[in-house]
């Protein structure tokens, strides 16, 4: 979900890695009777749209419908296997883009879902109640702004109450603005890319955590910009940033509690942030091109990172951050 720009990102510690790939199977290959693949393995390279894309640019926040091409979130490739059968999750930015993506993925792994997301984006997040609930899922969706402190309280209040508990969060929902320079970064901007992207973070898991019981989890997206800042996101960077450092000292202090947290940290992902002032408007057309694989990755593709990091087979994995950024390494 990040600038095209150095997408560089670490993948994950070798007993993770070996976790990682057993357990992402399920979601995008069924077995049949005789234990073959449904489906055959396809080609990363050639499997989603690569650039050059139309130009494009919408207003803040942007809606899924109006981009083009149009991201793919799993909705008709993910494929669940019950992994989170009975559990409730919570997950802010859960009407588009890697959030949404999640949220799917959820409800065919068996969870009922919370969504919060800004009112102007209520076309995308009625989509993504319909699916939820083509899975015989139960869906919440919870508008509101998540920079203001009060609401986050609410927000974590009202998707328990509906929920009926609350054992997975996913604090998703980011602001991002491309500057070439700080000297174009107002204290306005500055204070807006932070309050959603930390300040919300910490409001909406302070109040989370003492509803939640061992076993629970929680996932922060993070960025490949936490290690390898874009020169002219130097603000949306530095959240990503933090991010990453709060999940690593939360998951020490909620070890003992049996409550795990983690990151993912996307590289460059095909979601309505870029579209909205997240990247330069003439640099779109392109953007995904300089990975090894030229393409920016689809919010489908860490739909199974995702439930990894909720579900049971990550049992031993707190404090790490996963990355997926299409082929560049690690620092």
């Amino acid at each position: 979900m990040d600038t095209f720009n150095h997408s560089r990102r670490l993948l994950v510690g070798a007993a993770a890695t070996g976790v990682l790939g057993a357990a992402m199977a399920p979601a995008g290959a069924q077995q049949g009777s005789e234990g073959k693949p449904d489906q055959p393995p396809k080609d990363p390279t050639t499997a989603y749209p690569k650039p050059p894309f139309p130009k494009q640019q919408q207003p803040w926040p942007g809606l899924t419908s109006k981009m083009s091409p149009r991201p793919d979130h799993g909705e008709t490739s993910y494929k669940g296997s019950g992994r989170l059968k009975g559990r409730k999750a919570l997950i802010t930015g859960g009407d588009s883009g890697i959030g949404r993506a999640a949220a799917i993925a959820y409800a065919r792994e068996g969870a009922d879902v919370a969504i919060n997301y800004l009112p102007a984006e209520e076309p995308d997040a009625r989509e993504v109640a319909e699916l939820i609930r083509a899975e015989g899922r139960k869906a919440v969706t919870i508008p509101g702004d998540i920079k203001d402190e009060a609401f986050c309280k609410k927000l974590v209040a009202d998707a328990v109450q509906q929920l009926g508990g609350l054992d997975i969060l996913v604090n998703n929902a980011a602001r991002q603005f491309s500057r070439d320079s700080i000297l174009d970064i107002s204290t306005e901007q500055f204070d807006e890319t932070f309050k959603t992207n930390v300040y919300a973070m910490f409001w909406i898991t302070k109040a989370a955590i003492p509803l939640m019981k061992p076993g629970s989890t929680i996932i922060n997206t993070s960025s490949v910009n936490a290690y390898n800042p874009g020169e002219n996101i130097i603000d949306y960077a530095a959240t990503k940033g933090a991010i990453m450092i709060f999940t690593k000292g939360l998951a020490k202090q909620l070890a003992p509690k049996g409550i795990r947290v983690n990151a993912v940290a996307p590289g460059p992902f095909w979601t309505p942030l870029q579209v909205t002032g997240g990247q330069p408007a003439d640099k779109l057309p392109k953007f995904g091109e300089d990975t090894p694989m030229k393409r920016p990755g689809q919010p489908a593709e860490l739909a199974a990172v995702y439930v990894l990091l909720a579900s049971n087979e990550s049992s031993y994995a707190t404090g790490q951050v996963y990355g997926a950024v299409g082929g560049n390494g690690g620092p």
